[in-house]
């Protein structure tokens, strides 16, 4: 099997490269916070000193961090070391402009690079159960994907380098909807009485039920904000997205009222708080 790298261990990257190693991969890591890298170790993983030795070893480095120019550092620091034909795999979420940046970068170094970022959040993750939108040559993608297979329930190429961005911002338009729905439904039931665990239930067994209000229904139950998907995470991409609805001429209505109301949480000092924690918004109101 190919030396794999990851860089970026946080609640997606650091389960995602866990899968890896349960696969059978030679894995080497690295993360800017050191410690998150000692549950791999305990479970096979190499630590890389620095990023360069990480791109020297590696065939095929995943990076999973934050935004567009978190991602650019990375991705043009390990190039300048990397061996001809190694394949870098992003899995975050960044502007699709950066994504063919980045592409036509490596391709003229004799490097390749996919945009894959993924959805099903940390618990996806955890349980290997990611869906993954590639973008990028054919080949290249088919390679990544075969190597992803441990934490991926679907992944499939979308077209050419920087779609696969564009089809996660499609998909975050989706969430938001599905998030907002989920927060306004409770909160309107609770504000009259009703109780809201009969409605989670009932209400998500029926037509208004999603993977939202299943799944992040149950924090808004329990008050559970621990991400999950933090607030800072979805504005950075509900960001990208507004950005991208401009530059081919379509409102997003939606999508700006959702950021527009997770921005209040965020200037509460709670932008660490995972999404649903919107709900507690609507109490307010």
């Amino acid at each position: 099997m190919a030396k794999v790298g990851f860089v970026g261990l946080g609640v997606m990257g650091g389960p995602m490269a866990g899968h890896l190693l349960k696969g059978g991969h030679d894995v080497m890591v690295w993360n800017r916070t050191a410690s998150k890298a000692d549950p791999l170790v305990e479970q096979g993983a190499t630590v890389a000193s620095d990023l360069g030795q990480l791109a020297e070893q590696c065939e095929v480095i995943f990076t999973c961090v934050g935004r567009s120019e978190d991602v650019a550092e990375v991705v043009r620091e390990m190039a300048a070391t990397a061996k001809p034909r190694t394949l870098f795999v992003d899995h975050s979420t960044i502007e699709p402009s950066m994504a063919k940046t980045l592409y036509a970068e490596l391709k003229a170094k004799g490097l390749a690079f996919v945009d894959a970022p993924v959805t099903g959040g940390s618990m996806g993750a955890k349980n290997g159960t990611l869906t993954i939108f590639c973008g990028g040559d054919h080949d290249d993608v088919t390679h990544a994907m075969n190597i992803m297979l441990p934490y991926t329930k679907r992944a499939e190429r979308v077209g050419d380098a920087g779609q696969g961005q564009v089809m996660k911002l499609a998909n975050q338009i989706a969430v938001g909807g599905a998030l907002i729905g989920l927060c306004e439904s409770i909160a309107f039931a609770t504000k009259a009485g009703l109780d809201i665990n009969q409605a989670h239930s009932m209400i998500g067994g029926g037509a208004g039920g999603s993977w939202a209000f299943e799944n992040y229904g149950r924090m808004v139950l329990n008050r559970d904000w621990t991400p999950g998907f933090s607030v800072k995470n979805q504005r950075k991409d509900f960001g990208y997205c507004e950005a991208a609805a401009n530059e081919i001429d379509i409102d997003i209505p939606m999508t700006e009222l959702v950021n527009a109301l997770l921005k209040r949480l965020q200037e509460q000092g709670r932008e660490e708080d995972t999404t649903a924690a919107l709900y507690e918004v609507y109490l307010e109101s």
